[in-house]
Formats: structure tokens, sequence, C-alpha cells
């Protein structure tokens, strides 16, 4: 396309999804909805409602209406990501996720609840804590202060402070390497992964603040620990609570925090499966490019999800807001959106089936140019030979 073909089309660009970003900031809530139908009927299944939306109602939805690989015109990403109205979206998912974590605990505390209704309370509360790690995902990467404290508030019902810290300077930096415990490896079961990954992100997250106290001369236990300030966040916060509500309440707020993880997880996992950077001649890695992360283009997760599933966009330009992450024809695709992928992750041997070709494929059928899990390189050639490279 000419220049001038380019800037016309630019001046006549608008973002047709501009509305409907505010589903990213209402999907915490989600859970309130089930609170409301329970009080009025008394009903367990309807404490349910947001585990059937996400693993049911939601992957439908992406399947139904598809993808969308239109970009933003370059030309105007800098006045689309000055645009306060997408800022704005990330600050209202707070609100909330405090009004649905205080609502579930309240409901947990002083309702008489079957054991499915207070598991389907805790789970549909922990999906809220999920959300708002993504939120405060969006928030920790960007400069501003404001962004950054609204991060670790957001990270706080779930007790996961330490992401900021870990994600940011952790992941980003290791992100498709072996030594990397937030990157999956191709044969790693989602469940194997999660007892790799959730440990290492807090090891990691503890290292990178010692390393950077010691900088400036001061020990891990120093106030100014990042890592501390969050987790004191969290430790306030659930207190306050259990004042409020007694310790009757503790069950839900473990319950949720450990479904928080757990989907952390399902992400981290879907995210990075069996990619891997290449090492150069000096022994460290290649730069990170958008072929290194996989890569999802549907509409409704996309828009419940502040573009998250752009994930390839989002590792080689880690600053970029998610109103104008890009899609790239050179990175791997996902079948389907993260709701329907979490889904699968569930059931080990449909997500190798699903999975480990498009991974193999796209490394050119080469073991060596995939982040291979331990023990796995004789199954992969059993079950792919004559396919992969040298065979």
């Amino acid at each position: 396309m000419s220049a001038t073909a380019q800037a016309a089309s630019a001046a006549g660009w608008t973002d047709k999804r501009r509305s409907w970003w505010i589903l990213s900031a209402v999907l915490p809530m989600l859970p309130l909805a089930s609170v409301a139908l329970w009080l009025a009927t008394g009903m367990t299944w309807t404490l349910w409602i947001t585990l059937l939306c996400v693993y049911g109602l939601f992957p439908l939805l992406d399947q139904l209406l598809g993808e969308d690989e239109n970009n933003p015109p370059e030309e105007l990403v800098s006045r689309i990501e000055e645009d306060r109205w997408y800022r704005r979206l990330t600050f209202l998912a707070l609100p909330g996720v405090y009004l649905t974590f205080l609502a579930g605990a309240w409901l947990a505390a002083t309702a008489d609840l079957t054991f499915m209704g207070y598991l389907g309370l805790a789970l549909s509360v922990g999906w809220t804590g999920a959300a708002g790690i993504n939120a405060a995902h969006e928030m920790g990467h960007k400069k501003s202060k404001l962004e950054i404290v609204l991060a670790w508030l957001a990270l706080a019902p779930s007790g996961y402070g330490h992401f900021r810290v870990e994600h940011t300077y952790g992941h980003h930096r290791d992100v498709a390497t072996p030594e990397d415990p937030a990157s999956s490896r191709l044969g790693e079961s989602y469940y194997r992964f999660m007892t790799r990954e959730i440990p290492g992100a807090f090891r990691r997250a503890w290292a990178l603040e010692t390393a950077r106290l010691a900088r400036s001369g001061h020990g891990p236990w120093h106030p100014a620990n990042e890592n501390l300030q969050a987790w004191a966040l969290t430790v306030l916060l659930w207190g306050v609570v259990v004042i409020w509500l007694g310790t009757a309440v503790l069950p839900l707020l473990l319950i949720q925090a450990a479904f928080a993880y757990s989907l952390l997880s399902a992400a981290n996992y879907v995210e990075h499966y069996g990619l891997v950077r290449e090492r150069r001649a000096d022994g460290g890695y290649e730069r990170v490019r958008p072929e290194h992360s996989w890569n999802s283009n549907r509409i409704v997760s996309n828009l419940m999800l502040y573009q998250l599933e752009r994930h390839s966009d989002h590792h080689a330009w880690p600053a970029r807001r998610y109103q104008s992450l890009r899609h790239f024809p050179e990175a791997p695709q996902l079948p389907t959106g993260y709701f329907g992928m979490f889904l699968v992750a569930m059931v080990p041997p449909l997500w190798r089936r699903m999975m480990d070709a498009r991974a193999l494929a796209h490394a050119g059928w080469d073991l060596d140019r995939v982040n291979l899990a331990d023990g796995e390189a004789e199954r992969v050639r059993r079950r792919f030979a004559g396919r992969l490279a040298g065979t």
C-alpha cells in the first residue's frame, strides 16, 4: 500500500470495538449475578453461573463469532494510546474486583450454603481474583506510579502481589527459555506445570527484589521490598475481612486464592507451550519476537481480557497498551481463545493431541527448536516418527 493510501486509510479508521472494551472492566463482577440470584431463589446452581460462563458460554461465543485480525493503523497508535477512555477501563476493573470479593466473602460467612454452593461461590470469587491479576498485568507494565499502585491493589484479593515483579522483570526476561518457570514445555501437562510455575514464581520474585535491594545496600527484608509491600496489602485486606465476618470466611479466602493462582497458571501454560528462543553465540538468547508466544484473535475473549490473547505483540513490545496490540501472521496461532484452551488444558491427552503437532510444525519439526519437557523426547519421537527433522 502506498504512503498516500496508508494515510487515507488511517484518516478514516475508527475502533469499532471501542464501546465493547468495557466487557473487560465489568467481567470481574460476573459473580455478583450469582449472589443476587441465590439471594432471590436460594438455588445452589446459581452460584456456579460464573464457571458455566467461563467454561461453556464464552468458549462457544468465541467459536461462533470468530476472529478479527485487523490492526490499528500504526500512524494512529500514539493517539490511541493517549486516549484516556481505554485507560479508565482498566481502572474500572478495580472496584468490580473489590465489590465482588467483599460480596462473596459476606455471603460465604453469613448464608447457610450447601458444600456445593460454598464451593461454587469460592471458585467464582477466585475467577474475579484472576480477572484482577489480568487487570494488574495491563497496568503493572506501565511507568505511571498510579497504575503501578492500582496493580498492587488489584492483586491483593488473590494474594498474588509478587506478580508485578516476577512477571515484569522475570518472565519477560526469561520467556520461552528452559530457565523460565512460567513458560510451559512441550509434553508437560498443565498439572505438572503448575507444580513448577507457582513456587518458581515466588522464588524468582524474591530473588529479583533481593538483587535489586542489594544494589542499594539493603537486605531483602527492607521495607522497600515491593513483594513485602504487595503481600502486606493482602494481609491487611484479609485481616479486615476476617475481623468483619469472622473465621468462617477463611476457607473462601484460601479457595479463591488457590483458584486464581491456577487460572494464572492456565494462562501461562497456554501462552508459551513448547516455544523456545535460540541461543546466541555469546550464550545469551535472541531477543523476544512475536514467534515466541502463542496468539489468538478470538473476538469475545479478547474483549473480556484486555486483549491479553494478542500475547505475541505484548511480549515483543511490553509497554504497548492493550487497545493497540497487533496481530502478526508469523506468530503461532491457538485453535481457539483462552477460555476454550483452559478447558482443553485440563485434559492432558486432548491437549497434547491438539497442541504438540502445532508446536513442532512451528519449530520446523526440529526437536532442538522446542522447549521440551524432561523425559518427553522418546515419546515425541515415537509419535511423530517420519515427520521430525532427521527421521
